[in-house]
């Protein structure tokens, strides 16, 4: 049995909000809840104080709520408004100063807050992020698992990958081997793009037809016990691959490598980009790279730390990243290979397999 690391993580936070000076923390990142309760519910509100934690939700989950939280919460059920249930919460125990989740709350409901308690609504940021970012054995464990869950799904789906074939009939193959080897959901919209479409680093799959010797693009990932896995790879369909997709490839994949195999748990997040980013300007297409090398993974697919050209805070220990750096050229095609990277205090360790060699599907 994985061990109950909600009452340490409740611990942590009381801390921080101390530390900033608050009475209470009023949660409405579902995620956040998630990791300090184990509710998976879509609709809930989390009051951490110091005397207590209380979840509040709806009937729909008035039977999964008790049972998800257990002991790591009170939970509050009303059947018509969870608001004025929120409201009796506040008022049963008032508080001086009560913070607010300031990237999840809309203005409209901080507004409503405001209007439920007389203690001073302050908004915050990312405390409970923070804590999140380092990951516990079991974190990484899981991630590693959808990984790999993920990588089985792409070996059966490609052999069957073919030109003729629309972006959305590969996505439709690969979504349901991922669903039947057992991922909970798909962390994001599974991205299949082709031809010069494999130039959108955020493509939406479509209808187009595979043509021969055209790129595609493969961005997806799977979910086990919560926890993401984000991978991409890049490949030639129907033909072998000419020169210039040969030197476009080996140039992500050099940078790729360079960034995984020097990343370190301390280093800026700015630092871990240049690893990647350094290799594609020295090749003159550092202007063909526009987004960052990479993301936090967890129970968010994007999540805190970032690996970028503006992230100045140090990657810490025990976090998990992504590592995709990627070339796009316009009317002609992209490639971005992407691997799942813990940053441990002996170096960085992949969590997914690294098969970034160039596949000719031929």
């Amino acid at each position: 049995m994985l061990p109950d690391r909600r009452a340490e993580r409740q611990t942590a936070l009381r801390a921080a909000l101390a530390g900033e000076g608050l009475d209470g923390l009023l949660l409405t990142h579902l995620p956040n809840i998630r990791y300090l309760t184990g509710f998976t519910g879509s609709a809930a509100m989390l009051l951490v104080r110091a005397d207590a934690t209380i979840l509040i939700t709806d009937f729909r989950y008035a039977t999964q709520a008790p049972g998800e939280a257990g002991a790591a919460a009170v939970v509050e059920v009303d059947q018509k408004s969870v608001w004025e249930r929120l409201g009796r919460v506040l008022s049963a125990a008032p508080m001086e100063t009560l913070g607010i989740e300031g990237h999840s709350l809309t203005v409209r409901d901080a507004e409503r807050v405001s209007g439920l308690t007389r203690a001073r609504v302050v908004p915050t940021a990312d405390l409970v992020e923070r804590l999140r970012m380092i990951k516990a054995p079991e974190e990484v464990a899981a991630i590693e698992s959808a990984a790999a869950l993920a990588q089985d799904a792409l070996a059966e789906v490609l052999p069957s990958v073919r030109t003729g074939q629309t972006e959305l009939d590969v996505a439709a193959a690969l979504e349901g081997a991922l669903r039947r080897r057992g991922s909970e959901w798909h962390p994001f919209p599974t991205i299949v793009a082709s031809g010069p479409r494999s130039a959108l680093p955020h493509a939406r799959t479509s209808g187009r037809v595979l043509g021969r010797g055209e790129w595609l693009l493969l961005d997806f990932g799977a979910q086990v016990d919560g926890y993401c896995a984000d991978l991409t790879r890049t490949l030639v369909v129907g033909a072998r691959a000419d020169e210039r997709q040969r030197t476009i490839h080996e140039l992500v994949q050099t940078a790729q490598r360079r960034a995984v195999d020097h990343l370190r748990a301390g280093m800026t997040g700015r630092e871990g980009d240049a690893l990647a980013r350094e290799v594609i300007a020295a090749r003159g297409f550092g202007d063909a790279f526009g987004h960052s090398l990479g993301h936090g993974l967890g129970l968010e697919v994007h999540e805190a730390p970032r690996l970028a050209p503006t992230a100045d805070s140090p990657l810490p220990e025990h976090a998990v990243v992504t590592v995709e750096p990627g070339v796009y050229l316009p009317g002609w095609g992209g490639v971005r290979l992407e691997d799942d990277v813990y940053l441990g205090p002996d170096g960085p360790r992949r969590l997914s397999d690294g098969r970034t060699e160039l596949v000719e599907l031929v």
